[in-house]
């Protein structure tokens, strides 16, 4: 009994220790499986995170090479648009040593000069009033510099503040991230047939695109079907091709007038569309600039006063212009342009072709009809080409997603006045003033220095930085 029991016991060690001998080899082939897995996933891991880096370095050392969606830290702000009011508040910028980045939707600074103007344009005021900040036109160049003098001037500009603007990147939305406080500036570049996305972080965002972004088109009955050539004044170069051709201009605004008395000059026959009351000044008076004139009585008189004077010394120079159906605002010219923006025509010889008979003036058209055209009057004319005049208007509401400091109308809420300049959040406006070139080089002025020392105080940087500088990363999706 006792040999029994023992071998009992005996034969149920042998079982249980063959039972734990098979768990142990089961749980060490498990261990060394998992061991393996785990190997592999670092070594994943490793070449996912690699991979990552290696598209982030590529994004600093090659556009071309980078990812079509990219995420871009400014370390400074970011200036939409490379006309002359970016451009002075990249150069202001520049000299108060902080960072930027310029975005412009077409291929080449000031875009709006270099594409979308006539050619005989010249400047309508005196260039003392048209220089952007810390550099003044060359001494060779005349009273009134010619488009291509203007442009050259512009590009000296870029090329000695070392502008350099990222070309083909069309803003899609800009907009104030709430939590982080920065600004979320999101572009589309469709340059050599590759789409790329990108998106730009700053702390400020400074608007210049400017109030002549994009062409105004008016709704007009029957133009659709009009069977002749239907040109906006923005696509219009010169009058050589529409010699001999009758061509009614839409609008007598400095650009209806300059069309008109170029189609003229090229033995067109224009017919120029005057809707409204319009002022009429001389360029000149007495062989100083009417503009001139106006902001050194500015100085000592009241605006209306320097209305009265100016209206008495233009009727001096060129008679009753009312007889030729160009009738004057009730309001002063320097009246309605401080309070709605309304620039006065500078004449350059157009209305001495009206009195000659060369440009005739009509009232608002009613509808087009095939090549005729039926004004208001009644009146009804053969018409071969259309040039619309007719103006044009801020993009800013297409892509700002922005309503405190912006009116749907593109323009600030107080486009006129020092706080017309900058908004809350770290958001400024250049060039909306309406005042010109002036105005813009201001509006670059205060917007520099209000960011240079808010920039200067937190960096505490005693010397100048050469280059703007900024920090790119994988772009995320938020």
């Amino acid at each position: 009994m006792v040999s029994s029991f023992y071998i009992s016991i005996i034969t149920s060690k042998h079982y249980l220790h063959s039972k734990f001998k098979t768990i142990y080899n089961i749980t060490f082939i498990a261990s060394i499986s998992l061991y393996k897995l785990n190997l592999q996933l670092q070594k994943l891991v490793k070449e996912n995170f690699k991979e990552k880096m290696e598209n982030m370095f590529r994004l600093i050392d090659n556009d071309q090479e980078a990812a079509t969606n990219r995420c871009i830290w400014v370390n400074g702000p970011v200036i939409v648009g490379a006309g002359p009011s970016g451009l002075a508040t990249a150069a202001c910028l520049r000299e108060q040593s902080v960072p930027f980045v310029v975005l412009e939707r077409a291929d080449c600074i000031a875009s709006l000069w270099q594409k979308r103007t006539y050619d005989r344009l010249k400047l309508h005021l005196p260039k003392q009033f048209c220089q952007l900040p810390k550099m003044p036109f060359p001494e060779s160049f005349p009273e009134y510099p010619t488009k291509r003098q203007f442009i050259d001037y512009l590009e000296s500009y870029a090329s000695r503040f070392d502008i350099s603007p990222k070309f083909n990147e069309c803003v899609q939305t800009a907009r104030f991230d709430e939590t982080s406080g920065l600004w979320r500036v999101k572009t589309v570049s469709d340059a050599e047939s590759t789409r790329t996305e990108v998106e730009y972080i700053c702390r400020w965002l400074v608007v210049a695109t400017g109030e002549n972004a994009e062409r105004v088109m008016p709704e007009i009955e029957g133009l659709s079907e009009f069977t002749g050539e239907v040109v906006h004044a923005c696509d219009y170069k010169s009058g050589e091709k529409f010699a001999g051709k009758k061509v009614l201009v839409v609008g007598c605004g400095n650009s209806g007038m300059e069309v008109s008395l170029d189609l003229a000059n090229h033995f067109a026959k224009p017919s120029m569309v005057v809707r409204s009351s319009v002022h009429v000044m001389p360029r000149e008076i007495m062989g100083k600039s009417t503009f001139e004139l106006a902001m050194k009585m500015l100085k000592w008189f009241p605006l209306w006063l320097v209305d009265k004077i100016l209206l008495v010394l233009c009727w001096f120079v060129l008679g009753n212009i009312e007889k030729y159906g160009l009738k004057r605002p009730k309001m002063g010219p320097m009246e309605l342009k401080s309070a709605k923006g309304k620039t006065p025509v500078l004449d350059i010889g157009a209305l001495e072709k009206i009195r000659s008979g060369k440009i005739d003036v009509v009232p608002g058209v009613k509808r087009f009809n095939g090549n005729r055209v039926e004004l208001v009057n009644g009146e009804e004319l053969d018409v071969d080409s259309v040039v619309l005049a007719t103006g044009y208007r801020s993009n800013v509401p297409y892509w700002l997603q922005e309503s405190e400091f912006f009116a749907k109308n593109g323009f600030p809420k107080t486009a006129i006045g020092n706080s017309g300049w900058k908004g809350r959040t770290g958001l400024y406006a250049v060039g909306f003033t309406r005042r010109g070139l002036s105005g813009a080089s201001m509006d670059a002025v205060n917007i520099a220095q209000d960011i240079g020392s808010v920039w200067k105080l937190e960096t505490k940087q005693p010397t100048k930085r050469s280059t703007a500088s900024h920090r790119r990363c994988i772009s995320q999706q938020f």
